[in-house]
């Protein structure tokens, strides 16, 4: 069976996309892990599903490199916002995902022509059995040192709905990554704190409104980019006064993303701005779960 995939970035976080009314059509993990292996066309960070939805104008699912699935990737929605509002000819859009319906849009490019999307970011939750994570029976980690993880680095915990530890750092932690990798490999394998594994950011501020963030993506690695990190460090950054605009500028390996967090009666409003790129169209041949490539057309 010929079957259609457009390899798609955001903030150079690398997916294949494709679009099919069966959801369970095919062996997601092993195909995703087939496609994500760098020997194929470079890999990438995950398969995006885009299925029809009897409550939003499609729905998404996440399959990381590994197999597992994401609640949600705001990297990965950017791209997919862009396939559905293209294909129904709407400026904006609504996505189902595993926690949320979500809200997308059509943006002003923020460089250059590159189609730029806007996508909604939420649930938000301090609440650590929401990520889960358990650390000496409180409720919430929240701009706090954790002596068993550095004693110098103030970390939170927040799930928006991905669960993620943001730790804010100086240039130094992110000029050297090893502090960063050696934690991010504690808390995703078999540990006290985080039984489903959790991403792990480090985020330099750099003025009061721009930050940069390298991102441990469970089920990934370091990564290039993981949208719901930027957005949640932005939000980190602007509770804990180290940015002072609505609108953070959040510099990643892969380029960057504006980050809007806005403020409601103690509540937050999160969106995340960046580039939908389409990078090439593959036809795979898939019979009995067995996968070849069959051709490639690079994007303009």
């Amino acid at each position: 069976m010929e079957r259609t995939f457009l390899k798609v970035h955001g903030s150079g976080n690398t997916f294949y996309l494709y679009e099919r009314e069966q959801e369970n059509e095919f062996d997601w993990v092993k195909l995703t892990k087939w496609l994500c292996q760098e020997s194929n066309e470079g890999g990438a960070d995950g398969l995006l599903l885009v299925l029809p939805s009897n409550v939003a104008d499609a729905k998404m699912r996440v399959i990381n490199a590994d197999g597992s699935e994401a609640s949600m990737c705001g990297n990965g929605l950017r791209c997919v916002a862009r396939h559905v509002c293209e294909k129904l000819d709407k400026e904006a859009a609504v996505i189902e995902t595993m926690k949320a319906n979500l809200n997308v849009r059509r943006e002003e490019p923020i460089y250059g022509s590159i189609p730029t999307y806007a996508v909604e970011i939420s649930p938000i939750s301090f609440q650590l059995d929401t990520l889960p994570m358990e650390y000496k029976n409180q409720t919430e980690i929240s701009h706090q040192i954790i002596n068993e993880f550095s004693n110098e680095i103030k970390y939170t915990a927040v799930s928006v709905p991905n669960p993620h530890l943001i730790g804010i750092v100086d240039q130094e932690y992110i000029t050297i990554n090893q502090h960063q990798l050696k934690l991010a490999q504690f808390l995703n394998g078999e540990n006290e704190y985080c039984s489903d594994g959790i991403n792990v950011s480090y985020a330099y501020p750099m003025k009061n409104d721009t930050i940069f963030v390298r991102t441990y993506e469970r089920g990934v690695g370091f990564t290039n980019a993981c949208g719901t990190a930027m957005t949640a460090s932005a939000l980190v950054a602007k509770i804990y006064g180290y940015v002072d605009n609505e609108t953070v500028t959040v510099f990643n390996p892969g380029g960057f993303v504006k980050c809007k967090v806005i403020e409601k009666n103690g509540q937050y409003d999160l969106t995340l701005i960046g580039n939908a790129t389409i990078t090439a169209k593959y036809k795979i041949d898939i019979s009995k779960n067995d996968f070849k490539w069959i051709s490639r057309r690079r994007d303009r």
